[in-house]
């Protein structure tokens, strides 16, 4: 059985994910379904690629599978920025920005050592 518990970046992206799905509630809930569930797909594939990381073939597959998730953070980023300009979708709370920011961080320095090796 895993043991993710001291893991910081499988349980930053795993909470992330928690709190993506809270706020898609809010969107599903004004009816902006097409929205939620772009937000849903991206926010919630950051922390996949990373759980799916940790069972990586080799320090390839494993730097390969944190780029995928760099580029959902990415992407979540653009939807959750999106949300915060449109006057017709409810307005993410800073903290989901913050948390996302510090998840780019950690797994861009991941990235980066890992290619060291």
């Amino acid at each position: 059985m895993r043991d993710d518990k001291d893991n910081i970046i499988v349980s930053k992206t795993f909470d992330f994910a928690l709190k993506i799905i809270d706020y898609s509630e809010k969107l599903r809930s004004n009816h902006k379904y097409e929205m939620c569930s772009q937000l849903v797909k991206s926010g919630t594939s950051i922390g996949a690629n990373v759980w799916e990381a940790q069972n990586a073939e080799s320090n390839a597959d494993f730097i390969h599978k944190f780029k995928i998730s760099a580029k959902e953070a990415d992407e979540t980023n653009y939807w959750l920025k999106l949300c915060k300009a449109s006057k017709h979708l409810p307005n993410p709370d800073e903290e989901l920005f913050s948390e996302l920011a510090s998840i780019i961080r950690i797994s861009s320095k991941i990235i980066s050592s890992s290619k060291k090796r």
